[in-house]
């Protein structure tokens, strides 16, 4: 598989965006001054630079996953349920959460794809 003029503009779409849904990458993707680019040849880029090992995707919420360039996948998404802001910390932070679900059920975590959902120190959550 090649990386092609359109799946090139869609990496340097995500690498301006940083974490992106199909619908900002083509929007970004469509702001470089060459053609717009259709949705369907965005989630086909999309799905063949993951193949690829390029880009990465997680779901933030249950709307569209969000996508980021795959060497930017060293973190967890941190969602914020109250003001809907979305934070990282690195997967090392999970280290003792994967290394017992390996010790007790000998199951390998891919945690690059990880979300978590809970209150922000601003937000504080539910008393």
């Amino acid at each position: 598989m090649r990386l092609t003029p359109q799946r090139r503009r869609v990496v340097d779409a995500l690498a301006r965006l940083g974490h992106a849904t199909p619908d900002a990458v083509a929007a970004e993707a469509g702001a470089d001054g060459g053609s717009p680019l259709a949705a369907s040849t965005i989630y086909r880029a999309l799905e063949a630079l993951e193949e690829l090992g390029l880009v990465a995707h997680t779901h933030l919420d249950h709307r569209a996953p969000t996508f980021h360039l795959a060497g930017h996948a060293d973190h967890i998404h941190l969602v914020c349920l109250g003001c809907h802001t979305i934070d990282e910390v690195p997967v090392e932070v999970a280290a003792e959460f994967v290394a017992g679900m390996a010790a007790a059920r000998g199951f390998r975590a891919d945690i690059t794809h990880m979300a978590v959902h809970g209150w922000c120190s601003s937000c504080g959550g539910p008393q």
